[in-house]
């Protein structure tokens, strides 16, 4: 067999070094905050997602894996495997478009690297404030991948965005819970590279399972299962971003490895990750915004409203244009929210609702109009009233964005929205107090039964 030499990058080195020493480091306070805020939301997304067929399918799959009692599966009663209860996880995570965002990777990283930092933490028995740090190193890690292979080119090419980044922030916060050395880190990073995968067709699933899969599953499962791995003795390359064949080599046209470690430490990605005000598809939180905003300033009701004509990137309008699901469907919710005066969790999800007359009456005034000039994330809402008179708005900066970032209090209103049905008020309060403190919790084990349904 011919020895190939495996010289080490500087960049592998540093991110060596920086993964296994996150545990330690220290985090401004303001960092730690939206690390929390970040950590509940996505515990809600996954307890309020267990109701729904992604999640009660990740459910029963996790129940017939069995397997060791290493993690539990939110919003049921079921203890598995670490790298099991993160693929169930982050299908509840991401069983619709409740969780966070990031607009740069374009990814959504807390579906993947919550879900895979809680087994780990609960696997190995790790602190509060552990759990907090390996998932503020997460986001870095994340969200700095699909920008160092390249955005555009990776998803033009077919691959999802939306799988490659969590996936490497799930490695790295699993990882770092398991106590991996520097010298072990550069393997946990070649086991993610060998099973980064997915592939954009998972925007022609309705049912929104296999994207729940793609988005959350897949990443969170497989970045667990690299550093259990790695953490049972597996070796491999030294360093899989450089050298013969390399990742960048099969995935990017325009590689630039540097960007994974630039800032770290310093640039905190999990700062500039949305968390979404309406518990609905990113592309239509701008428009929920306007809409709000026209209604609460004018006093509008459904009746004094005879059109609603919204331009949309073009690059976006088709994702939530007229769609299946009800949380994704652009026309029906903003018939919703100007029947209602308001969004809920409930009744964004309500499938009945889009047939209830008063709504689709509404919707059948709302045009959704694609606009190639506009950029993503920035539609231009227009309500012509019933006698003639035009308002038009356009939100600068959608709430719970790093423009415009959402409270605290804000941040565990919505969380209460999401949980209490699943896990009643008391519960559900107890958990938000715990993520609160959660610095203060010495093992993230007994947190389970706050989780458990």
């Amino acid at each position: 067999m011919v020895q190939v030499s495996q010289e080490v990058s500087e960049v592998m080195r540093a991110l060596s070094r920086y993964i296994s020493s996150a545990l330690d480091m220290d985090i401004p306070p303001e960092v730690g905050e939206k690390g929390k805020h970040h950590l509940l939301d996505t515990l809600a997304a996954m307890v309020s997602g267990s109701r729904l067929p992604p999640g009660e399918a990740a459910i029963r799959f996790a129940t017939r894996q069995g397997g060791r009692e290493e993690a539990c599966v939110p919003g049921s009663g079921v203890l598995t495997t670490a790298s099991n209860a993160a693929l169930a996880g982050g299908m509840l995570a991401h069983a619709d478009e409740t969780d966070d965002s990031h607009l740069e990777s374009r990814c959504h990283p807390g579906c993947g690297v919550v879900p895979a930092a809680l087994a780990m933490a609960e696997r190995e028995g790790r602190s509060g404030e552990a759990l907090l740090r390996a998932v503020v190193l997460g986001y870095d890690i994340c969200c700095r991948t699909t920008p160092a292979i390249g955005v555009d080119h990776l998803y033009e090419g077919g691959h999802s965005t939306h799988t490659f980044a969590p996936l490497f922030g799930a490695a790295a916060a699993a990882g770092a819970l398991a106590g991996l050395s520097e010298r072990q880190i550069p393997w946990l990073i070649s086991y993610a590279a060998q099973q980064a995968s997915g592939v954009n067709c998972w925007q022609r699933d309705e049912d929104h399972i296999e994207k729940a899969f793609d988005f959350g599953g897949m990443p969170a499962r497989n970045g667990t299962a690299a550093a259990a791995m790695v953490s049972a003795g597996f070796t491999g390359v030294s360093d899989v971003f450089k050298g013969p064949r390399n990742f960048f080599f099969a995935f990017s046209a325009d590689p630039r490895p540097e960007l994974l470690t630039e800032a770290l430490g310093e640039r905190f990605e999990i700062m500039e990750t949305n968390i979404k005000k309406w518990t609905v598809g990113s592309p239509i939180q701008a428009a929920l915004d306007s809409v709000e905003a026209l209604v609460l300033e004018n006093d509008l009701k459904a009746g004094d409203i005879a059109r609603v004509a919204v331009k949309m990137s073009d690059k976006e309008s088709h994702v939530v244009d007229n769609r299946k699901m009800p949380s994704i469907n652009f026309q029906h919710l903003l018939a919703v929210m100007i029947v209602d005066g308001g969004l809920t969790f409930y009744s964004s999800h309500d499938a009945e609702r889009m047939s209830d007359p008063e709504v689709s009456a509404m919707k059948g005034r709302i045009d959704l109009i694609p606009d190639p000039d506009l950029p993503r994330r920035k539609p231009i809402v227009e309500i012509t009233m019933a006698g003639g008179e035009s308002l038009v708005h356009a939100t600068p900066a959608v709430r719970g964005t790093p423009g415009n970032p959402m409270e605290r209090d804000e941040v565990e209103k919505k969380a209460l929205d999401l949980l209490e049905p699943v896990l009643g008020a008391s519960k559900a309060i107890e958990l938000i107090d715990a993520v609160r403190h959660i610095e203060g919790v010495e093992d993230v084990r007994p947190m389970r039964s706050l989780l458990a349904v």
